[in-house]
Order: structure tokens, then C-alpha cells, then sequence
């Protein structure tokens, strides 16, 4: 009886996962890379921009928070990275060690990208609030004599 086809025999699949791997989680670091790069030249930008004006501290808030959103969709984006990096290493035949690992790693980077999102989602509420000129404790109220424009 002869034995079965090996199409892929298991040690060249490990290590064509392992390849795969390492390209998904550098994926990962470098979107996070960028995006604080991205996020530290917009503060200098706003910084230097701001710094010669006489511009009010809520208008440099709001600049702010919007590169902190930028920062943040960066951050969710290379922690999706991270953990699809994290679960196809557990792809080829995964030893309980391994599933135990995956589980706390996923845990914790599923919970760090639900706080962010969840603060993405309070930061992007602000900036609207911001623009329909409602003032900051959900009055309606109006910030300028002349109402929203």
C-alpha cells in the first residue's frame, strides 16, 4: 500500500506560513509606523502653524483631535494586522500552548481595539458637535452671537 500523497509536506508549509507571518505583522508595524510619523508632522505642522497666530486654544484642540483620529485609524489598522499575524501562525497544526497564547494575545489586542475605537467614535461625536457649533455640554447652544453657519 503505498502511503499518501504529500502535495506540501508540513515542515515547507510551516514555512511558507511562517514567510507569510512575518510579512503580515511587518505590514502591521509598518501602518503604525506611518501613522505616528503622519500624526508627529501634522503636530509640528498645527504647532509651527499656530505658534506665529493668535489662535484660540479650542481651535488648536480641534486640530489635535483630528490627528489623534488620524493616529487612531492608523493604530486599529495595524493591530488588525497584528492579530491576523498572530492567528495564521496558529494555522498549521497548533499545539494547546500556542492556542493558549493566541487566545490571551487576541484578547488583549481585540480589547485595546475596541477602547480605541470607542474613543474614536467619542473624538469623531466632538468634532461634529464642533461643527453644528453646539456647545460642549449638548445644549444646542450657540458658540458665536450669531449663531451656526
Amino acid at each position: 500500500m503505498e502511503p499518501p500523497l504529500d502535495v506540501l509536506p508540513e515542515s515547507a508549509l510551516r514555512n511558507v506560513v511562517d514567510l507569510l507571518v512575518r510579512l503580515v505583522e511587518a505590514a502591521g508595524a509598518v501602518i503604525i509606523f506611518v501613522g505616528a510619523v503622519w500624526a508627529f508632522g501634522r503636530f509640528v505642522l498645527v504647532g509651527v502653524r499656530t505658534a506665529g497666530r493668535a489662535r484660540g486654544v479650542a481651535g488648536r484642540a480641534r486640530e489635535f483631535t483630528g490627528i489623534r483620529l488620524g493616529l487612531g485609524r492608523f493604530l486599529a489598522l495595524g493591530l488588525e494586522f497584528q492579530l491576523a499575524g498572530d492567528v495564521l501562525r496558529t494555522a498549521v497544526a497548533p499545539s494547546f500552548t500556542e492556542i493558549g497564547q493566541l487566545a490571551a494575545i487576541a484578547a488583549i489586542r481585540t480589547a485595546l481595539n475596541f477602547f480605541l475605537g470607542r474613543e474614536l467614535a467619542h473624538e469623531r461625536a466632538e468634532i461634529e458637535r464642533d461643527r453644528q457649533g453646539e456647545a460642549p455640554d449638548g445644549t444646542g447652544a450657540s458658540r458665536s452671537p450669531a449663531g451656526p453657519s
